[in-house]
């Protein structure tokens, strides 16, 4: 993976290319940014799976300060500014990170849904008619189970890709394990292959076995 970019407005700093390894986040490895605000990184992926940027400033922080995004061997560029450093990020040279972006603007519907219902709960206050707040937690309900539908019927659709495995994985991990049966069982062989798709299987078979134990 060799990685090209550009923070507009980084005068000094450090960028930090990172990933977990288990459950550490560790830096594989690092830029010092002196006057210049492109960067670039080369990386060997042996298999696609998300990777952050992280920047540190010389004096100062900032609350938006890494970038997440799909990684996989190829060509990647990133641009992004420094004042939005994480949200203004544009990607471009991974399809699996493509998708993600896809992905999470369905996910953000399905946020902004249940943050309003969170608000009319909390404009009731505690005098509220309990049939009215029953009939808020079966709409949020609701749309939680619409949100994992559609995460399935996403990893569905690209079961070519790896990110299928990481969103059943990281988004909707406790629902039915017959949904994650189904994902994985349709995914391509490279797919289970990967790295995601090794941890599915691996997840699967011991929530198969609690279900048992259970």
């Amino acid at each position: 993976m060799n990685i090209s970019g550009t923070v507009t407005g980084l005068k000094k700093g450090t960028l930090y290319l990172q990933k977990f390894e288990d459950t550490l986040l560790v830096t594989v490895d690092s830029a010092i940014v002196d006057g210049n605000s492109n960067f670039k990184f080369s990386e060997i992926v042996e298999s696609p799976e998300i990777y952050y940027l992280y920047v540190q400033l010389k004096d100062g922080s900032l609350q938006d300060d890494r970038i997440t995004f799909f990684a996989e061997n190829g060509n990647l560029n990133i641009t992004t500014n420094l004042k939005n450093f994480g949200n203004a990020a544009r990607i471009n040279g991974s399809k699996n990170d493509s998708l993600l972006r896809e992905y999470n603007k369905l996910k953000q519907r399905y946020v902004s849904k249940n943050l309003e219902i969170i608000e009319q709960k909390l404009n009731l206050g505690k005098g509220g008619k309990e049939s009215l707040l029953t009939d808020l937690d079966k709409k949020q309900q609701n749309l939680l189970s619409n949100k994992y539908l559609t995460t399935v019927n996403f990893a569905l659709n690209h079961k070519d890709y790896e990110i299928a495995p990481y969103l059943m994985l990281h988004e909707v991990y406790d629902v039915n394990i017959k949904y994650l049966d189904t994902v994985y069982r349709t995914l391509d062989p490279k797919i289970k292959d990967s790295k995601y798709g090794k941890k599915l299987e691996s997840y699967i078979i011991i929530r198969k076995e609690n279900d048992t134990v259970l």
